[in-house]
């Protein structure tokens, strides 16, 4: 049993040290072997609330009782986001909330006004001549459509070999149509090879055009772009002149659908209003993180008075496992990265409560052995088996209620309900970890040096 413990000993102090220094401001690996190279740095990642910036509510800009579809407000909020990510916003928030709103969130941003207007502006899809060199998914290009220009770009490929930068503002791409033209398009499959791919339709004026385009550009590509991001270029095989085609590409499922709901809905998305929108100042947020960490901090210090009078020793391992939790808890959160709002703080601060009760639990346990006379390997034993019933249950039905808040949250975007059951959910789980093997680990490695049966009110019996 001892050797166990001494095992289990280090084994603690090695995660402890880890999630200390992962923890730590200082946490950043650099090394080089050979060819091969490693740098990682982990931060923590702030919120809107703690980094300023700006939270804007959108909706549906129709009548109220007209009806709107899953796919069109799914599609909007995907070219929202797509929209947003163009900023060069870090980690920006768009969720969908109820049947109508649109809910973003940006850290950091400096033009609040700039931000706005492109979020309410309609998308534009286009239909972009790529001649013989394709174009990867994502990548940023302007077009005679969108900027007013005349198209300049006559052999891409010789472009590429002189000068490798494919969004250079000097490239002038010319736009076929627009998705004005695009009456439908859904999904569908290959029957010769089951692969997935979009059917579409055109209406009369862009199936003229797409006939005479495709008819003397047969192998040729062509780009299809949302708001000057290519999502796709696909291969000319064959004149077009039915006014229907199919795109035909490596496509999943997945990815097969979101390009058909891009296609419908790119053009003219649902318009866009503002309801309300809110400018949090970077002031404010380190004023809140201050208040945050000091809150923090009598909370911790409250916790480890109460425990060190009311348990003495035991107290003292309570007090060391809840020191191991918190880092754990906060590596956890740079690692995975969860982003830290000032709801998502006071989860992890109520999680220190429960770390807390479940020592609470244990030590309880342990000191009713010891009343009845029971040897002090028995009562540790007992202590902890009989606790783990409670321990579990009060965890389990923790970690329900934070599944139910998580899915709220997500499905209604109230980022606040989200982010405080998420970090409230990983402190539960950490919890555990340190209740049941960091403190049962210290409390057997101080039973083998000290002999509790004969210094009971060391530990408050």
């Amino acid at each position: 049993m001892s050797y166990k413990s001494n095992r289990m000993l280090v084994l603690v102090g090695c995660i402890f040290g880890l999630a200390v220094w992962i923890a730590s401001p200082f946490s950043e690996l650099y090394f080089q072997i050979g060819d091969t190279s490693v740098d990682w740095e982990v931060e923590v990642r702030q919120g809107l609330d703690l980094q300023g910036g700006l939270q804007v509510l959108l909706e549906a800009d129709v009548p109220s009782d007209e009806q709107i579809s899953r796919d069109a407000m799914t599609a909007t909020r995907a070219i929202v986001e797509q929209r947003v990510n163009g900023l060069g916003v870090a980690e920006p928030i768009v969720q969908s909330q109820g049947d109508r709103r649109i809910s973003v969130e940006l850290p950091g941003i400096d033009n609040p006004e700039d931000a706005i207007e492109l979020l309410k502006e309609t998308g534009l899809l286009e239909f972009v001549d790529m001649k013989t060199s394709p174009l990867p998914p994502g990548t940023i290009v302007r077009t005679d459509a969108n900027t007013g220009y005349e198209a300049n770009v006559d052999n891409l490929a010789s472009f590429v070999a002189d000068d490798d930068q494919i969004d250079s503002d000097e490239l002038i791409f010319k736009t076929i149509m627009t998705g004005a033209d695009l009456r439908s398009a859904t999904v569908g499959r290959d029957q010769m090879t089951a692969a997935y791919q979009i059917n579409f339709n055109l209406n009369d004026e862009g199936s003229a055009v797409f006939a005479d385009h495709t008819a003397n550009n047969v192998g040729s590509y062509m780009a299809i772009v949302l708001d000057g991001k290519v999502l796709s270029s696909p291969v000319i095989r064959d004149a077009i002149t039915s006014g229907s085609g199919v795109i035909s590409g490596d496509f999943s499922a997945e990815t097969a659908n979101k390009l058909a709901v891009q296609l419908r809905y790119g053009s003219l998305p649902i318009p866009l209003s503002v309801v309300n929108s809110r400018t949090i100042g970077p002031t404010l947020g380190q004023d809140s993180v201050r208040l945050s960490m000091l809150a923090g901090a009598i909370g911790f210090a409250t916790v480890a008075v109460f425990m060190l009078m009311y348990y003495r020793l035991f107290g003292l391992v309570a007090v060391l496992a809840l020191t191991m939790y918190s880092a754990i808890t906060f590596a956890l959160f740079k690692i995975i990265p969860v982003t830290l709002t000032l709801p998502g703080i006071a989860g992890f601060v109520l999680s220190v409560g429960v770390a807390v009760d479940a020592n609470i639990l244990i030590f309880e346990r342990i000191k009713e052995e010891l009343r009845e006379g029971r040897q002090i390997e028995f009562a540790i034993d007992a202590g902890f088996r009989r606790a783990w019933p409670s321990i579990r249950d009060s965890n389990i039905s923790t970690i329900i209620t934070c599944t139910i808040l998580f899915w709220f949250g997500s499905t209604f975007g109230a980022s606040i309900v989200k982010g405080f059951a998420l970090t409230l959910v990983i402190g539960v789980c950490v919890s555990m970890f340190t209740a049941i093997v960091a403190t049962r680990t210290f409390i057997y490695v101080l039973s083998k040096r000290i002999d509790l049966s004969k210094r009971k009110s060391w530990i408050g019996v």
